[in-house]
């Protein structure tokens, strides 16, 4: 199972959950309270999502490590280049 068939399954039985109790399918009454809070739940839900992204994307750019093989991997190419470019005729400033 894909994470996207993962997040489309847990968002689905949660909007499902939601139209359930904010339509009184269920047999049970809920207060006007309650359906006061559930009635902008996805928005809370939008917003909590984000919050959540933004701690992800902040964390992994912390966290992010540096690759110092192919940082010296990539100055030697390109320190040939430049050999070859010269022996060509090109001319560097």
């Amino acid at each position: 199972m894909t994470k996207l068939l993962q997040w489309v399954c847990v968002l689905g039985l949660i909007f499902t959950i939601w139209i359930t109790l904010l339509m009184d399918i269920l047999p049970f009454p809920i207060s006007k309270e309650i359906k006061d809070v559930l009635l902008p739940f996805p928005l809370y839900m939008v917003i909590v999502f984000g919050c959540y992204s933004l701690v992800v994307i902040g964390y992994r750019v912390i966290t992010f490590n540096d690759c110092e093989d192919a940082a010296d991997s990539l100055r030697k190419e390109i320190q040939e280049a430049r050999k070859d470019l010269s022996r060509r005729g090109f001319k560097f400033d």
